[in-house]
């Protein structure tokens, strides 16, 4: 197999030029994250920014904010681990790339 510096050069560009094109369709993939049944819902994009959070009126009792709190952290943990799927799926059918590790390290 000989080694052609234009073929590797230009796979390289290519490559770069998927990867720009997927980073500019995460800003548009959303994913809701739920927890306690529906109360707190949480709408987070590809860019991993949370765009809105919505509490049911019910989820709210002031004698017991850390259960709200905990519903909060739930939702959101679940909009992440949903978007990163989505990304995740989006990097390979655009790209052909599997992501050997996720965005804390490997998996």
């Amino acid at each position: 197999m000989n080694f052609n510096p234009a073929d590797f050069m230009g796979n390289i560009k290519d490559m770069q030029n998927k990867m720009k094109d997927v980073q500019s369709k995460l800003k548009n993939i959303t994913s809701e994250g739920i927890s306690g049944g529906g109360l707190v819902k949480v709408q987070m994009n590809g860019d991993l920014n949370v765009l809105s959070v919505k509490i049911d009126p019910i989820a709210v009792d002031p004698r017991d904010i850390e259960m709200l709190q905990d519903l909060i952290i739930a939702a959101m943990n679940s909009a992440q681990s949903n978007i990163k799927e989505k990304i995740e799926k989006e990097m390979l059918e655009n790209t052909g790339i599997k992501l050997p590790f996720d965005f804390n390290g490997f998996k």
